[in-house]
């Protein structure tokens, strides 16, 4: 077993043993060999009646064994049933979708780069440096949905129209209103209304916060791209892959903060304050 495969997480290695069995060549290989059996049972007469299972075995062994020895395929492999959880097609407002695709690529990129060089100094702490990558790319794709419902609400939008409206209108009664009971009512309605425009208010600026942070997270995303492809031009210390993969962590905690700090005040999935 290689050394690559050994440093894998569990999930990982679930997610390349499964593929690596169910390959369409094995099952080609294990069909073969039933179909032989039954109809070219005994091809020389020292041949033995499970020669031919025996060989389909063996052989989907060879085929299993190179999947979960070759990086290359087990790379490309992980990477798509990573990104394989997103559809960037979801995201409606075209510049969110472009920023998300454009994530995926630089990750693609970066892993391309850092993966395929097996001396490479940031690939020395694999699953560190993968699953930061792939946090990161993640909390892109979530804040991105959050901001594309965001901008397509509607009723957002009217609320931010007429609330202050509302709020405006209720106070020049109260002023005008004389009953105590209707006095303490149209307070209560006041109350009310301002607490509306306080959270409308809130999640604004929540909401301008994330998009300045995505806009930062994607500069960033893009800066670590060109610091990889320096490490791997040149001879660089420890250090400086630490410092990347510091960045990396510091951009997911950020962003999943922000992410977090959404879904206190908007349900992007229902279009609600709250």
């Amino acid at each position: 077993m290689s050394d690559f495969f050994t440093r894998l997480s569990k999930k990982k290695k679930l997610i390349l043993l499964q593929y690596s069995l169910f390959r369409w060549e094995n099952a080609v290989l294990l069909a073969g060999g039933s179909l032989l059996t039954f109809l070219l049972p005994a091809p020389f007469l020292w041949w033995p009646a499970w020669g031919w299972l025996a060989l389909a075995f063996f052989g989907t062994a060879a085929v299993t064994g190179a999947s979960l020895t070759n990086p290359a395929i087990a790379h490309r492999l992980l990477l798509d049933d990573f990104q394989g959880k997103f559809n960037p097609a979801l995201i409606r407002d075209p510049e969110l979708r472009r920023d998300v695709e454009m994530s995926m690529e630089y990750q693609r990129r970066i892993e391309h780069r850092v993966r395929n060089k097996e001396s490479n100094i940031l690939w020395d702490s694999p699953e560190e440096t993968a699953n930061q990558l792939e946090d990161w790319i993640d909390t892109i794709y979530q804040l991105s949905l959050r901001l594309d419902a965001y901008r397509r609400d509607e009723l957002l939008a009217m609320q931010r129209a007429n609330v202050p409206k509302a709020l405006a209108n209720r106070r020049t009664r109260r002023q005008q209103e004389k009953n105590a009971d209707l006095q303490k009512e149209s307070d209560l309605s006041i109350a009310s209304t301002q607490k509306q425009w306080d959270a409308l208010q809130a999640l604004d600026f929540t909401m301008k916060k994330a998009e300045i942070q995505l806009e930062q997270s994607l500069a960033a995303l893009a800066t670590v791209n060109s610091q990889v492809g320096l490490i791997e031009a040149q001879d660089a210390d420890s250090g400086r892959a630490g410092r990347i993969r510091s960045d990396i962590h510091e951009q997911v905690n950020r962003l999943n903060d922000l992410v977090s700090s959404i879904n206190e005040v908007y349900n992007y999935k229902t279009k609600g304050i709250g």
